[in-house]
């Protein structure tokens, strides 16, 4: 079982990878890989409650290579994590099966709120570079989380999303938006800007006018 799992696990990197050449390669360089192994025994550990033990094996292995991922994270069979720097995985999330994941990702929570406080990434799904997906969310199986986007409501199956905050743009096929171009995406910041500076030119206005008003009105007690 131990034996399969650790082919299966070097096996999904020929499938993703095109840059992998050799299991002996994959088995000594692939950091995305030795992650996954450290925490298949990390969570074993903290499964046994020998939660020291599985935070010092899950700690190790960030040393080691750059990804966190707590021991209680439940990770389903042939994930991917391609590059892998930076990826933080939190305490509840849950992972199925082949989901692939890249660099600078967070499956996070939003707060100190207990149980169950991080993402569910359901079968098939991708979370791309540097993607925040945080709370007690969904993402729906064979969805795509564009790179940089933060996500933080359910995704549905089947979905695409990008932006920030992230939006369903594609869904079973079918495109929702125009496009997927990001810098057209809803941006509340740069909208509330907006308003701000369409306020401030009116009160401008304003006062303009008032300060004409009071010289018309000294110029008439002049005379």
């Amino acid at each position: 079982m131990v034996f399969r799992t650790i082919k299966e696990d070097m096996k999904v990197v020929f499938e993703q990878d095109p840059a992998a050449r050799t299991y002996f390669e994959v088995m000594l360089t692939y950091s995305g890989v030795h992650a996954i192994w450290a925490h298949r025994l990390a969570h074993w550990l903290y499964n046994k409650n020998m939660k020291f033990f599985a935070r010092f094996v899950s700690q190790f292995a960030r040393f080691i290579t750059g990804i966190e991922i707590h021991p209680g994270a439940k990770i389903g069979r042939r994930m991917f994590i391609d590059h892998g720097m930076g990826v933080v995985i939190g305490e509840t999330c849950e992972i199925g099966d082949n989901v692939t994941i890249f660099q600078g990702v967070t499956l996070g929570g939003t707060g100190k709120e207990q149980g169950k406080r991080h993402p569910t990434i359901e079968n098939n799904a991708m979370v791309a570079t540097g993607a925040k997906v945080l709370g007690a969310i969904t993402i729906g199986e064979n969805s795509k989380i564009g790179g940089g986007s933060v996500v933080l409501k359910d995704v549905p199956a089947n979905a695409t999303v990008v932006g920030v905050p992230g939006q369903v743009v594609v869904q079973d096929g079918k495109k929702l938006k125009k496009d997927l171009d990001h810098h057209k995406m809803p941006d509340p910041v740069a909208e509330t800007c907006n308003d701000l500076q369409e306020q401030i030119k009116e009160l401008k206005a304003e006062v303009e006018f008032l300060k004409k008003g009071r010289m018309n009105n000294h110029d008439d007690s002049n005379i």
